[in-house]
């Protein structure tokens, strides 16, 4: 499993911890199989905040996995 999952959106960085990239990928393509769909995300460092973007066609969504120990 990943350690955490960077996520570039709208030109901003975001993570996702304890998930796997693949996972990500499977529920980004699910909501672009509907039209749109949101992705809980962590916003910040240190104490990161959640927060949902959303995802349509169109927009860029980067992914770049961090490896755990």
């Amino acid at each position: 499993m990943s350690k955490r999952v960077d996520v570039f959106y709208g030109g901003r960085p975001y993570s996702i911890g304890g998930r796997d990239i693949d996972d990500i990928r499977a529920e980004i393509a699910a909501a672009l199989a509907i039209g749109h769909g949101w992705l809980t995300v962590n916003d910040g460092e240190g104490v990161a905040q959640t927060t949902d973007l959303l995802i349509t066609p169109g927009v860029d969504v980067t992914l770049a996995d961090i490896p755990g120990d």
